[in-house]
């Protein structure tokens, strides 16, 4: 059976929600469509952000949004001028959702609740007359003189245009590619770092802000480092692994890392610091309290595997002592062994090839009436609210490109 539609949207996600319902505001007239392979629509909402959703982020500034993402960087920052994080939030206030601002910039609906954005998309696609079709699976996409034919395993749909925002789906990455678009072959981002080393053995839960290097590479991030039962994770690795998706995959995820605990103060610096709690802390035992603002678990650690035994006292320590444990704090190395994905946050680095897209309309420069939304281009940001952030403003920018 065939149906018409003006405008079809593969995906039902949050990049294919949000062009859906901005182009039939734009443009009334317009018959939409999403088609959703699954059985539920917005599922990834659903679950994000611990299930609260991490609708965007407080960085407010176009130039400065861009340096969250990894991949898209330089294409983004148009499209930052045109609809940026101010404009979600004015989006979403102007449909019914009011937005707030955590301590680290992270903004989440005031009911801390993803179903409050699930109900507000779902709102605006009936009251628009959207069409949402589940168990739809794409099978084929034809371009035909004068419209595009899409195939699902049950019906056969055309339309004029047609806008491509199924996430990091890949057989809708081969789809495109049998239609002429480079692929770029997708790997993980966001994932944490398997470490099996006696030093952090016991210690999951304990935090610190830390400065981390991948050893023979110019890749480094710093931010809070988390302790966890197999390894390390927190936002200062989640960044290395977005910002070094593509070497490690490369690496095979078998690579040294160096930590310094301290962030910021290096090795000569460290020295200063423990001479002067050599003389000032004469009498008091080393391992008792940590000087430095991370945890006493921690740095017990530190001084037993700078070859400083328990009973051991500040002014008993040697010049090498006093070098081991300046070395721990900063350059520790720790051999990483795999990686496991980050909860449910699960981002890929690939897809469309940044290339082949227009980032004025998000029109392929291949195919005409063809657009894309969201993650199924090479775009990708690290956590915080960026990924949606994206989904919004490339979703902005199309409907306004084909309203």
């Amino acid at each position: 059976m065939n149906q018409n539609y003006d405008i079809i949207v593969v995906g039902g996600g949050a990049a294919g929600f949000f062009t859906a319902i901005n182009i039939a505001e734009k443009n009334p007239k317009l018959k939409v469509a999403i088609l959703e392979r699954g059985k539920n629509v917005l599922e990834k909402v659903r679950i994000s952000g611990g299930g609260r959703c991490n609708v965007t982020h407080a960085c407010f500034v176009p130039n400065d949004l861009v340096k969250f993402y990894p991949r898209g960087e330089k294409e983004l920052r148009g499209p930052f001028h045109q609809f940026c994080s101010g404009d979600t939030i004015e989006w979403f206030e102007k449909h019914g959702v009011e937005l707030k601002i955590e301590d680290d910039g992270r903004m989440f609906p005031v009911s801390n609740s993803s179903q409050t954005i699930i109900d507000c998309f779902l709102k605006a696609t009936q009251k628009l007359g959207i069409a949402v079709l589940t168990g739809q699976s794409v099978q084929s996409i034809f371009r035909s003189d004068t419209f595009w034919k899409v195939e699902t395993q049950t019906e056969t749909f055309a339309c004029q245009k047609i806008v491509m925002a199924s996430g990091s789906n890949p057989k809708m990455w081969d789809l495109l590619q049998n239609l002429g678009h480079s692929i770029v072959i997708p790997v993980p981002s966001l994932f944490t770092f398997n470490i099996k080393d006696p030093r952090i053995k016991d210690l999951m839960g304990v935090s610190a802000l830390a400065s981390v290097q991948v050893k023979d590479t110019k890749l480094s991030a710093s931010g809070p480092l988390l302790i966890t039962h197999w390894g390390m994770s927190g936002p200062g690795i989640l960044r290395l692994s977005a910002w070094g998706a593509r070497i490690l995959h490369d690496k095979n995820y078998q690579f040294t890392i160096i930590v310094n605990w301290l962030h910021d103060v290096d090795f000569n610096e460290a020295m200063e610091i423990l001479k002067e709690l050599k003389q000032d802390q004469a009498k008091k035992a080393v391992s008792k309290k940590s000087p430095f603002e991370f945890p006493n678990r921690l740095w017990e650690s530190f001084v037993l595997a700078s070859g400083i035994d328990s009973e051991t006292k500040w002014a008993d320590l040697s010049k090498a002592q006093l070098q081991n444990l300046a070395n721990q704090l900063t350059h520790a190395h720790f051999q990483v062994n795999g990686k496991s994905t980050f909860k449910e946050e699960f981002v890929t680095a690939g897809g469309v090839d940044l290339k082949e897209i227009n980032f004025k309309t998000m029109e392929s420069k291949i195919l005409p009436d063809l657009y894309f939304a969201g993650e199924i281009v090479n775009i990708d940001a690290i956590t915080g609210g960026f990924n949606f952030q994206n989904a919004w403003t490339s979703g902005f920018i199309v409907a306004s490109a084909i309203a």
